[in-house]
């Protein structure tokens, strides 16, 4: 089961947010366009989705390897020198990261200490503040996996996993 969460949790999650970003809208185009009325609710229950959207996916992309970047002269590195390329964007991705995740702290515990709320939703705005800190803990763990693996292959000489070519 946790070899399963593991391999699908942000797919699972990201398909959650999708579906409730894609049917909120859906119901506040026909309310504004039938009925001429729309909420700030809908509004913001899709802002904030698309938030965690992002977040989530970042880690996602992070897993998959989908992130962009440029390869072309990885075309030409053994298996060894990409794997220690590899290995070094991974640890410079996650001290960015985990300063991020330091700080987006901050935000959410100002919000948790001085009791803010969403204007047309009137929750906690440390709900939809805590997608950022979460987002980096995902990324942090997606690359302490990655790390795993590339130190893996760098000491077997095996080919790095290098994801999936879009243009192939």
């Amino acid at each position: 089961m946790l070899k399963t969460l593991d391999e699908n949790a942000e797919r699972w999650a990201l398909l959650v947010f999708y579906v409730i970003l894609v049917a909120t809208m859906a119901v506040e185009v026909i309310r504004r366009e039938a009925f001429a009325y729309s909420s700030i609710w809908g509004e913001e229950i899709v802002r904030y989705s698309f938030i965690y959207l992002a977040w989530i996916g970042a880690a996602s992309a992070v897993r998959e390897r989908a992130h962009i970047r440029i390869d072309v002269i990885l075309h030409y590195l053994g298996a060894r020198s990409k794997a220690a390329i590899y290995i070094l964007g991974d640890l410079v991705m996650l001290v960015v990261a985990l300063i991020a995740l330091y700080w987006s702290f901050e935000t959410v515990t100002v919000s948790w200490k001085f009791g803010s709320v969403s204007h047309g939703l009137r929750i906690s705005m440390v709900w939809f503040l805590a997608a950022v800190p979460i987002g980096f803990a995902l990324l942090v763990y997606r690359l302490l996996q990655s790390l795993r693996h590339d130190f893996h292959s760098l000491r077997t000489g095996q080919p790095v996993f290098e994801g999936n070519k879009l243009f192939d």
